[in-house]
C-alpha cells in the first residue's frame, strides 16, 4: 500500500482542532504520515495525539486569530477569515516548501490556508466539521436558525437569507482576490467559488441529521461526523471523573455541556444550572476550559465539574442541554438522547434547527430565563416523542461513521497528485526537414 505525507490545518478552538485530530488518526492507522498546523495553544493536544506540530509562524493565534466577540458580522469577517488571509496563505506555502506534502486537508474556514494550498500545486480538500460553510441550494445558511423550506414562503425566506449571506461575504471578495492575484491564481466571481477550488469538500456530518440540497456540488463528499475525544477530556475521566449520581434516587438525570469555546457565555451557563432547581431532575455540568467552576453556583441537584467524559456520561442521563455545538449535538443523537439547544453563534443556530426539525428536541434563545429552561427540560423528560426521534437518527449516524470515506478520499487526491508529478514533461515533436 501507497504511503503519503499529510499536512492537516486547524485555526481556533479545540472544537474545530478535534474534527482534524481525528481525522489525522484515521490516515495514520492506514499507514500514512501527518503533520498538524495549528493554534499555539494546541500544541499540547496534537502532540499528546502522537502528531508532529507546525505552528502559525506569521499568521494571528488565539483571540487575534478567532475573536470572541462574534456580535458585528462582518467585523468578524475582516478579522478572522480575510484581513490574514495572506499570512495564513505564506504559512501553508513555506511548510508545504520546508517538508514534502501529498496532499493538504485545511479547515473550511481557513480561507487563507485554502489559497496557499491552492497556490503550492499540491492536491487539497476543505473539512467542514459541521453542516456545510459553502451555501447549498435550497438549504439555510449555517449561520441561522431557518429550517428545511417546505412552502414557497419558507423557500423564499431561504433564498433571501442566502443572498444576504453572500452580499456579506462578497464585500470581502476585492480583499480576497488580491491575494490570489499576488499567488497568482485566477480571480473568483464570488467567494465561496474557493470552495470549488478545492480538490474534495469533506462535510464531516451524517446526511441523516442534515438538511437536504437541491443539488451537491461535484467535489462534496459526506464523510460522517468525526468525534474523537480529545486528550485533555481523556485526562479528565482518568483522573477525577466519578459517577455523581445519588446511588438511591430513580429521577431523570441531565448533562448540561458547556462549549469548549470562549463566547461569553458564563452568564447563561449559570442561568441553566439554576434552573434545575426547579427540576426534578439531577444534572452534572461541566463548565469547559473556558469557564471558571469557582465562580459559578449550583444547586444541590447540579454537580459542577471543568469536564467529564460526554459518552461514558449521556450512556447515564436522560437530556442534555448545550450550547449546540457539533460536537455535542451529534454525541447525544448516538446515544439517543432529546436535547434542549441554547446557540450562541458559529453553526449552533444551524444544529439546533436541525435538531428542532427533525424532532429531537427543543430550542431557546439564549436570553431565556430559568423558569423557561426548566419548562423546556421538563417537556423533554415527560414527552417520549423526542427521545424516540433521537433514537432514530442516532442509529443513521452510526451507520454513516461506519461507512466514512474521508481516509479514501484523501488518498484518491494525494495518489492523484503524485501522479502528476511524476508524468515525465513532454517535449514537442521535432518536424522532419
Amino acid at each position: 500500500m501507497m504511503s503519503y505525507d499529510f499536512l492537516l490545518a486547524s485555526w481556533g478552538t479545540l472544537g474545530n482542532l478535534s474534527p482534524m485530530l481525528t481525522a489525522a488518526r484515521r490516515l495514520h492507522r492506514n499507514g500514512h504520515r501527518v503533520r498538524v498546523m495549528a493554534d499555539p495553544a494546541m500544541r499540547s493536544e496534537v502532540e499528546a495525539s502522537g502528531f508532529a506540530f507546525v505552528t502559525w509562524r506569521h499568521a494571528p493565534t488565539g483571540t487575534a486569530a478567532d475573536p470572541v466577540d462574534v456580535s458585528d458580522i462582518q467585523d468578524f469577517l475582516r478579522r478572522a477569515l480575510f484581513d490574514p488571509a495572506a499570512l495564513y496563505a505564506a504559512d501553508i506555502l513555506d511548510e508545504i516548501g520546508r517538508t514534502p506534502t501529498d496532499a493538504v486537508l485545511v479547515l473550511d474556514a481557513l480561507f487563507g490556508g485554502a489559497l496557499g494550498a491552492e497556490a503550492s500545486g499540491v492536491p487539497f480538500a476543505l473539512l467542514s466539521p459541521h453542516v456545510s460553510l459553502r451555501p447549498l441550494p435550497g438549504m439555510p445558511p449555517v449561520t441561522t436558525a431557518l429550517s428545511q423550506p417546505r412552502t414557497a414562503a419558507e423557500r423564499a425566506e431561504v433564498d433571501a437569507a442566502n443572498a444576504t449571506q453572500a452580499e456579506t461575504t462578497n464585500a470581502f471578495l476585492p480583499d480576497l482576490n488580491r491575494v490570489r492575484a499576488d499567488l497568482g491564481l485566477p480571480l473568483l466571481a464570488d467567494v465561496f467559488d474557493l470552495f470549488d477550488r478545492a480538490n474534495r469538500l469533506l462535510l464531516a456530518t451524517s446526511q441523516a441529521f442534515d438538511f437536504q440540497a437541491d443539488t451537491l456540488p461535484d467535489n462534496l463528499r459526506y464523510v460522517g461526523p468525526l468525534l474523537d475525544v480529545p486528550n485533555w477530556s481523556r485526562s479528565l475521566q482518568a483522573e477525577a471523573w466519578r459517577t455523581p449520581w445519588p446511588a438511591r434516587s430513580d429521577r431523570p438525570r441531565a448533562l448540561i455541556a458547556c462549549s469548549t469555546g470562549a463566547q461569553g457565555q458564563r452568564d447563561m451557563f449559570q442561568r441553566i444550572i439554576d434552573a434545575m432547581e426547579a427540576v426534578e431532575i439531577d444534572a452534572l455540568a461541566t463548565a469547559g476550559p473556558n469557564l471558571d467552576v469557582a465562580d459559578l453556583k449550583a444547586p444541590n441537584n447540579v454537580h459542577l465539574i471543568r469536564g467529564a467524559p460526554h459518552d461514558l456520561v449521556m450512556k447515564d442521563v436522560s437530556v442534555v442541554i448545550s450550547q449546540g455545538g457539533h460536537g455535542t449535538t451529534t454525541r447525544s443523537l448516538i446515544n439517543g438522547l432529546p436535547q434542549l439547544i441554547l446557540p450562541m453563534g458559529r453553526d449552533q443556530a444551524a444544529n439546533a434547527a436541525r435538531i428542532v426539525a427533525k424532532g429531537a428536541g427543543l430550542q431557546l434563545q439564549p436570553t431565556a430565563s430559568a423558569a423557561e429552561i426548566a419548562a423546556a427540560v421538563n417537556r423533554l423528560i415527560a414527552e417520549p416523542q423526542f427521545r424516540k426521534s433521537a433514537r432514530l437518527i442516532g442509529e443513521a449516524i452510526k451507520a454513516d461513521i461506519d461507512r466514512s470515506g474521508l481516509v479514501d478520499e484523501m488518498e484518491a487526491i494525494a495518489a492523484a497528485g503524485r501522479a502528476a508529478r511524476q508524468q515525465p514533461l513532454r517535449r514537442p515533436l521535432r518536424k522532419s526537414a
